[in-house]
């Protein structure tokens, strides 16, 4: 008897509504169990859930706001919402957390959209750079009290490693791979022991990149980073047996600039 399996996605797909055929046409030939989606730009009310209905990922977590932010997990198996964590500490729609209730029961899959932090990395000079790090510090302090298997998944906006940049001393400076934030995102993984999934099934110093900038000619000089990210609890990483990056994504029509990563989990 085979163990069954549980397949998990996570995109920032930077507008559902406007990128809902290549959400389709992900689905379609990727069929993962669960997707995780970020940045999905829309309220509630207005989520395009017929196509999902349509393709069989008829439970659906949806925390989303009038045109900016918001996350959204689909799936095909059963799940409930569990909770919606607000570590910016300003109401925006960034979180949510939900149980799997079918294969892979008891599992937390928390889907979350780290903010950007602007353009300066000094929260004196730019205000939003310090409510990134003060998010990564509200989310250590609630790691620290996980007592479950637990998967998180999203855009984190931080490249932690030298290698998960295209030019690590280049962009030691730029928001998303300074110092500080690189710190803060460990002092995250430290609080409950987070296996990183992209590094632990395609090892540092491989490529590794799941966004390219709309701003450079991202195809001929391949200027990547590794801003998103499953991380696991140990127990759980443990039973992860297959990660894989959707990379054509970057070249469809009018693409996000991430592109899905992919884990799948014999459970």
């Amino acid at each position: 008897m085979t163990s069954p399996t549980l397949s998990v996605a996570t995109w920032n797909i930077n507008s559902v509504r406007l990128r809902i055929d290549q959400v389709e046409r992900f689905l379609t030939e990727q069929a993962p169990d669960v997707l995780c989606l970020q940045e999905i730009k829309t309220a509630e009310s207005l989520f395009p859930h017929d196509m999902f209905e349509r393709l069989g990922y008829t439970h659906r977590a949806v925390h989303g706001q009038k045109g900016y932010h918001g996350v959204a997990t689909v799936s095909r198996v059963p799940i409930r919402e569990v909770s919606r964590n607000d570590w910016q500490a300003n109401g925006e729609a960034r979180h949510v957390g939900v149980e799997v209730l079918g294969p892979g029961g008891g599992l937390v899959l928390e889907n979350v959209y780290i903010p950007a932090g602007g353009d300066i990395p000094d929260p004196e000079a730019n205000p939003k750079f310090g409510q990134k790090l003060a998010f990564l510090e509200r989310m250590t302090r609630w790691a620290e009290g996980l007592d479950r298997p637990t998967l998180i998944v999203g855009d984190f906006n931080i490249a932690p490693l030298d290698c998960d940049v295209y030019d690590h001393k280049a962009l030691l400076k730029v928001v998303s791979h300074t110092p500080q934030e690189v710190a803060a995102l460990g002092t995250f993984g430290d609080a409950h022991g987070w296996v990183d999934l992209g590094r632990k099934h395609i090892p540092a110093p491989q490529r590794n990149y799941s966004w390219w900038s709309y701003r450079s000619f991202w195809r001929e000089k391949d200027q990547g980073r590794r801003l998103d990210h499953m991380w696991a609890t140990p127990q759980l990483a443990a039973q992860s047996v297959s990660h894989r990056i959707v990379e054509e994504t970057r070249r469809w029509d009018q693409p996000s600039d991430h592109v899905p990563l992919v884990t799948e989990f014999a459970l």
